[in-house]
This record gives C-alpha cells, structure tokens and sequence, in this order.
C-alpha cells in the first residue's frame, strides 16, 4: 500500500518545534481547495466554518477553527491505541482553511456553507486507491456553532446519495422545532438548537440508526423527548454512564448503528458533551456530562464503522483557561476520528 507523509515540514533535516508554523490542522499543508485552478486531489478534506449566529446564548464559536488548529500543534503521529499514524498512511489529508461567507445573514451564510461544502466533496479523492465511498473525499469541519451541521449534512446528503446514519455527542437534543422558541423572523428558523430537526424533515439523516449520545440538559416541556423520538433519533443520556459504563454505552451505540457494513456514518461532536471542568470554552456549558478518557474510549469503539464525515463545533476559546485545555481537547478527539477514517480505509480500501 502507498504511504503518503501528509507533514512534510516534520521530515526535514533538524528538529522542528511543534509550536512554530502556520496554525494550520496537526502541521497539515494548506490547499486553497476553492480555487478553481486547484487540480490537486486529496482523501480527507479539513475545512473551517466561523459561523456563530446561531446561538442562543454566549456567542464567541466563530473563533472556534483557529483555536482548534492552535490547539492541535502538539499532536504527533502515531496512535497507539489505535495502531495508526494518519499523517504516514494512504490517505491524503489537507487543511481548506476556512469557508468565506457573509456573516450576516443566516441563510445566506448557509447557503455558502453548502455551496462550498459540496465543492469539497465533488472533488477526486487520491487517484491511486479504490473508489471507496463513490471516491467522494472525507471530510472533517471545525466549528462554529451548531447550526452548521444542517448546510454539511445536505452538501453530504447530495454528494452521497443518500442520508447518513448521525450519531450526535450532545448535553443537548438539537431537535428543537422553531415554534418551541417562539421564534417569528424567517431568518430565525435556523439555529443550533435545532439542525436535526431541519435534518430529520428533510431526509439527510437515517431514521432508526442516527442517535444522540451525552444527553443532559434540561427541556422545554415533557414532550420534547417524544417530539424527538418521532423525528426518528435514539437517545443515550450521559447518567446512563452510570448504569451501563464506558463500555455499555459504546455497546448501545452499535447495537443502534447496526452492521458496520450497512451504513455510512457521521459524527457531530458539541464540545458541551464534555463536563465543563474538562472543556469550559462553550457557549451553552451543562454540568455533568462525559470526562475526556470516557469521550475518547467512546470515539475509538467506533473504529469498525465507515465514517465519512464529522464536525466538531461550539468550542468558544474565549472562554477556555489560560492551559487552553478546550481547544487541545477539541484536536485530540478529531485526531481520534480521523486516526479511524484512516484505519478503516487500512482494512477495507483495494489498491488500484
């Protein structure tokens, strides 16, 4: 199998300092992807989306993809609990830089989300590996608040023909219909507290296998579990932790998900799924959610699955320590991830 070094600035005769270089994702090089003269193919595709008019309390996520690119300098290589380096592997990864829209107008914003999104995924993956996945690139964003999730899933949804099993690690449902809020502008239909709803009405997520995990927050009403229920979600609560394990509750999530052989699988990760000791940088911080161990032994269990898509989103580095331990977080778990879209192209890609 052909091995590609993704960071050729770690190669080079000397010793490079982890904490020099241009901020983009673990050293990863930068392609401008949206260039039309841009004919360079890659397999896995980071892309950055600042947008953060969606919230429904402390805003500062736009900030979120160049904290989490400052806090992924450290990451190294190898993983050993996975057994695989990402960036010495058969996949071509690339850091986009961040998606350009006018932020000022939310579906305006949406729409160019979407709109450069699919771009992404239209692209050739690496020309000398199989056609997995119909050859559409992998793709991993960095938030941005939640509301970002709805543009991608439907740039997703168009690009691979059919929607995606979504397993969502939240301290919140997200599936709150506009009217529970009592919005009336049209243009406030659109928020984090509510992609799946728009996701679930409009066919891109796949009802029976798409789940939310790390649940905690309070509701509106008694009904919002049953609202929810009806758009086709599962959900495992973060208290269950406390019945079922770290184990259990990785045993639920793929006895929910099925046979890895059946589904393609997106991840969305809130950085509120973490208790707030862990990662306080967030804008609608709930208290007693998942320890980062817990979280990352969760991610890794998922390992069999092909995951062809995730983001991770509402990480506010306004708010983190002076240890920035949100934003360090927030790269290790999408390290974890892309260590296992890597691993599971390992094990099932053909070489052409």
């Amino acid at each position: 199998m052909p091995v590609i070094f993704n960071r050729p600035i770690l190669e080079r005769d000397g010793y490079q300092p982890s904490f020099s270089g241009i901020s983009t994702f673990a050293h990863l090089p930068y392609l401008q992807c949206w260039d039309e003269g841009i004919k360079e193919d890659y397999d896995i595709a980071i892309i950055g989306a600042p947008y953060d008019i969606g919230v429904t309390f402390r805003t500062g996520a736009r900030f979120g993809p160049s904290g989490i690119r400052e806090g992924s300098k450290r990451i190294k290589g190898y993983n050993s609990e996975l057994d695989v380096n990402p960036f010495k592997s058969w996949a071509k990864a690339v850091d986009c830089g961040d998606i350009p829209f006018e932020p000022f107008d939310s579906e305006q914003a949406m729409t160019q989300i979407e709109a450069y999104t699919r771009y992404i995924l239209s692209r050739p993956s690496h020309k000398n590996l199989s056609q997995s996945n119909s050859g559409i690139p992998r793709l991993i964003t960095l938030g941005g608040d939640h509301t970002i999730l709805l543009p991608v899933l439907r740039a997703m949804r168009h690009a691979h023909g059919k929607p995606l099993s979504v397993i969502h690690f939240d301290s919140h449902l997200d599936t709150w219909a506009p009217e529970i809020y009592n919005v009336k502008a049209k243009g406030s239909k659109f928020n984090h507290g509510n992609p799946l709803y728009h996701a679930s009405k409009e066919g891109l997520s796949q009802n029976g296998t798409s789940l939310h995990v790390g649940i905690r927050s309070s509701l509106y009403d008694k009904q919002d579990i049953a609202r929810d229920e009806a758009l086709g979600f599962q959900i495992i609560k973060a208290n269950d932790i406390f019945t079922l394990g770290v184990q259990g509750i990785s045993d639920q999530i793929k006895k929910i998900l099925g046979d890895p052989n059946d589904n393609l699988v997106y991840l969305s990760i809130d950085i509120d799924v973490i208790d707030p000791s862990m990662a306080p940088a967030t804008g609608t911080p709930e208290t007693g959610g998942f320890l980062t161990r817990e979280m990352r032994y969760i991610l890794r269990s998922l390992e069999n699955y092909n995951i062809v898509g995730m983001d991770l989103v509402e990480v506010a580095p306004a708010y983190d320590s002076q240890a920035q331990l949100t934003t360090f977080l927030a790269a290790d778990l999408i390290y974890e991830v892309m260590s296992m879209m890597v691993k599971y192209g390992e094990n099932n890609l053909i070489v052409t």
